[in-house]
């Protein structure tokens, strides 16, 4: 993998075979707030490891205690109100990806490999977007978790307002977006809001050990063509959906991977699966 120098997040890999991606915010001291160097250094970094062929499952967490608190206050005081639309954040569409979710901060689902967030502390405002974003969300018992706009005199920002209802259900979206409280992790179990809760110490590695599983025992073909399905669901009719799903069948069943599902199966053997 080419190793790139970041000033504001760190990537490093993991697994058996090196195939988990661990991508840190790294700014502790602030609780890992957004900077704009932070903001373009992640959209890099995340890119980049989506067109690396070895790395398969991309693990976003924080460094220190906290996730992600959102904007850094400071640059949020000092960003003029047409920054959302600076052109130096507008990009050319992929046009073989949804336009959808290739917005400024909405971009993880355009990603061909599973993100799965790591959520070891506050995980607030562009913080939870992020992930929200993601497949899936891993939480420490010690994660806390508010959507802050409402208390800053912000709005439902980058698409919180359509995707925390298809997550949490209307009646918590609504809630969460009004009130901007916290929610502990428990309580974000319960909603939904997360996938899974560990303990504070266990948080990364159990999180790299789900993540390894995919990437050594799961064809990435497979997974690349499952996200896309799940991620253009909202869009399609059940009839839609169906119909992608036969031609990614007639696809997959001529692939090398599927061979090999069906071969390493037989055979009691480890998968060798190449994501061709």
């Amino acid at each position: 993998m080419n190793q790139r120098k970041y000033e504001e997040l760190t990537v490093t890999l993991a697994g058996r075979s090196g195939r988990v991606a661990i991508v840190t915010l790294n700014r502790p001291d602030k609780l890992n707030a957004l900077t704009q160097v932070m903001e373009t250094e992640l959209r890099d970094a995340m890119e980049a490891l989506d067109r690396e062929e070895e790395v398969r499952v991309v693990v976003l967490t924080g460094a220190g205690k906290g996730f992600c608190a959102g904007m850094d206050i400071n640059a949020l005081e000092i960003l003029p109100p047409d920054d959302i639309r600076a052109a130096r954040w507008m990009r050319p569409f992929d046009m073989n990806r949804r336009a959808d979710y290739q917005t400024r901060y909405g971009y993880f689902p355009a990603l061909r490999k599973p993100v799965i967030s790591a959520i070891n502390g506050a995980a607030a405002g562009l913080g939870l977007v992020f992930a929200l974003y993601s497949d899936m969300r891993f939480a420490s018992a010690n994660a806390a978790f508010s959507t802050a706009f409402a208390r800053r005199g912000l709005i439902a920002e980058h698409g919180i307002g359509w995707l925390l209802p298809r997550v949490v259900g209307p009646g918590h979206a609504a809630d969460l977006l009004y009130s901007a409280r916290k929610v502990l992790a428990d309580e974000a179990l319960r909603m939904g809001l997360v996938d899974r809760v560990y303990e504070a110490d266990a948080l990364l590695n159990e999180t790299i050990a789900y993540a390894d599983d995919l990437a050594e025992n799961v064809s990435p073909r497979s997974i690349g063509v499952i996200k896309r399905q799940l991620w253009e669901q909202p869009f399609q009719s059940l009839a839609d959906a169906t119909r992608v799903a036969n031609a990614e069948m007639f696809e997959s069943i001529q692939s090398e991977d599927f061979t090999e599902g069906v071969a390493h199966f037989i055979e009691r053997r480890p998968a060798r699966f190449t994501g061709r």
